[in-house]
């Protein structure tokens, strides 16, 4: 008997189609649409009151919480600047390789970290590559961020449509017929063949195909600061060489003298940092002594460092080993800074300003118009508009940067960086993965174990914690749940699906399915990926129980279609990440993305139903 539409169905169906259009029109933030739509289901009572709320304990939103968290940690532990040195040995500055090599990068990391926040942490490296081999940004960040989400269906951990999925089959097998088998739960992997085959899709279409298809364009507004490279320094600035140290040995003439007096003998080196016994500082003041086994950090040409070496009686390591830390370039290097009008450090000489003792940084270089003045830098008075070049840790320079007597120009990590945690990072990561995978805990137990892992080892603490979760990803999420949950519980989707079966339903499962992910791809150019996969799975989930199919094909193709968002550049915040800074048009969208999505439609279909066949 077909089913007839009653009250509460009419009143989803209107919950359904506000949400759709105000997610579209974007007259109403996401969040706060998803959380009147949670507020009106549980005045109306579509679902039981002490449910209403369980979308925010739900599985699916605490692992989300628990993967920010640890994705964060991951970050500040300096995994990803490892990847970009990876990622420049592997490349060797060729265009094609460089390309392949990030796309590999991101598709490996989209499987354990959220789309955006993985988008947010790749666009600083492929800037920083860009700079460093001129390959232009606008080749690299698209192809970057569409490989990000062809990848991120490869685990259920940071795709989230697919771990809301397993909260929507519960709500599905909730309301199945009494006899009716139950539809199974994805484990960790489950969908991992699928998600390979996804992935090598979209690394395969950007290495054989992108050349022609991405822009050629490169707006000079675009590139990256140049401060972030060293060649940008040695040519603006004539600050060139590499990093070393210098031990002091019991018969060098430093022995005794102060810093201020080395760094004035003839042929010296910049002095940035210093290791007296278990003390290591960076920017050491002028009257701070040099004593035997001092280790200097210095800064100057191979063969400037060798003659003073010579002279002085030192020996030279090229290899950063007692300094290392102090040298990581995820806590310390070059930057430039401009005395605003309003600075203190006005009419003041650099050497009064002991900035080496107040904040750690060490004046490097003063740029005034077109005069660079580095001989005897301490004697320099500044003045309004003055670019100086310093070296500091990126903590130190921030700090200064608060009393407003220096503004920051180069594009600096604004947040404390911890590689020395990185080990730390890495295993409570890979701890919280084999929980999920070995054992019976849920998604969530699992991914939090890791989470309270890094901040019980400093990895970060709990206010970085906190800042870490992206809160409307978490109450869009949350709130949109219970949604799908009155789909099931009041009938809706079944009708919906009724009304499928009445078109199509003499049609064979492939075409059912192809027009289930059709609409969910064509729903998620428009709105949320979580918010049509919350929409569309009930809908599969019937069709497939109606036609005999096999429910957890149907609903892991709606899901997986939900990151098919190739076509606008609104289809998922990691496309609208890098449009600004790849400065990419409608057109570029469509013309890199329309193959794509008609590529990655064709491998779901054909992957999802060789893997349940």
């Amino acid at each position: 008997m077909p089913l007839a539409l009653t009250p509460e169905m009419i009143l989803v169906l209107g919950l359904v189609g506000f949400t759709m259009l105000m997610l579209v029109l974007e007259w109403i933030r996401a969040d706060m649409v998803a959380l009147l739509v949670v507020v009106v289901i549980g005045l109306t009572g579509v679902i039981p009151s002490e449910r209403v709320f369980n979308g925010f304990a739900g599985n699916a939103v605490i692992a989300i919480i628990a993967i920010m968290i640890m994705g964060e940690g991951l970050d500040r532990a300096g995994v990803l600047n490892l990847t970009a040195h990876m990622v420049m040995k592997l490349a060797k500055g060729m265009e094609s390789r460089l390309g392949l090599v990030i796309n590999i990068m991101a598709s490996l990391f989209s499987a354990v970290i959220p789309s955006q926040a993985l988008a947010a942490l790749m666009i600083p490296v492929s800037s920083r590559l860009s700079a460093r081999t001129g390959v232009p940004l606008s080749r690299l960040l698209l192809p970057m961020a569409f490989c990000i989400l062809t990848a991120t269906n490869t685990t259920l951990i940071a795709n989230s449509p697919l771990i809301v999925l397993n909260d929507l089959i519960a709500s599905a097998n909730a309301n199945l017929l009494p006899g009716a088998h139950t539809i199974p739960k994805f484990g960790l992997f489950s969908v991992t063949p699928a998600g390979l085959a996804l992935a090598l899709v979209g690394i395969g279409y950007f290495y054989f195909f992108g050349r022609k298809l991405l822009p050629g364009h490169e707006d000079e507004r675009l590139k990256v600061t140049p401060g972030r490279t060293e060649s940008y320094f040695a040519d603006t600035y004539g600050i060139a060489g590499e990093t070393s140290e210098l031990t002091v040995t019991a018969e060098s003439p430093l022995v005794g003298m102060s810093i201020g007096e080395a760094e004035q003998l003839h042929d010296a080196p910049l002095i940035l940092a210093i290791k007296s016994g278990n003390e290591s500082r960076m920017a050491p003041p002028a009257d701070l002594v040099i004593w035997v086994g001092s280790v200097l950090g210095v800064l100057g040409p191979r063969e400037q460092l060798n003659r003073f070496a010579n002279n002085q009686l030192c020996k030279l390591s090229t290899r950063m080993r007692q300094l290392s830390e102090l040298f990581n370039p995820t806590r310390a290097g070059i930057s430039e800074v401009v005395i605003p009008p309003v600075s203190r450090f006005i009419k003041q000489t650099v050497g009064n300003l002991r900035l080496r003792k107040r904040f750690g940084i060490s004046v490097l270089a003063v740029n005034r118009g077109d005069q660079v003045l580095r001989d005897d830098v301490r004697a320099v008075t500044l003045r309004a508009g003055d670019t100086v070049v310093v070296h500091s840790t990126w903590r130190d320079l921030s700090l200064a940067a608060e009393d407003r007597d220096l503004v920051v120009v180069t594009d600096i990590p604004k947040d404390e960086q911890r590689p020395g945690k990185v080990w730390q990072a890495v295993g409570f990561f890979v701890l919280a993965k084999c929980l999920a995978l070995f054992t019976n805990l849920d998604l969530s137990v699992a991914m939090m174990c890791g989470a309270v892992g890094m901040l019980l080892s400093g990895v970060l603490n709990m206010d970085e914690a906190y800042k870490a979760i992206n809160w409307k990803t978490i109450f869009v999420t949350a709130c949109l749940i219970p949604l799908g949950w009155s789909m099931d519980a009041t009938g809706t989707a079944a009708w919906l699906a009724q009304y499928v079966l009445h078109y199509l339903g003499h049609a064979s499962p492939w075409v059912l399915q192809l027009t289930l992910a059709v609409l969910t791809l064509l729903f998620s150019q428009v709105m949320s990926n979580v918010g049509a996969t919350v929409m569309m799975v009930p809908i599969a989930i019937s069709v497939a129980v109606a036609t005999g199919g096999n429910p957890s094909a149907y609903a892991l193709i709606v899901a997986v279609s939900s990151s098919n968002t190739f076509l606008l550049s609104s289809g998922h915040p990691a496309l609208m990440m890098v449009t600004g800074p790849g400065g990419y048009r409608g057109k570029d969208f469509l013309r890199v993305g329309a193959p794509l999505t008609l590529a990655m439609l064709i491998v779901t279909l054909v992957s999802i139903n060789l893997l349940f066949s």
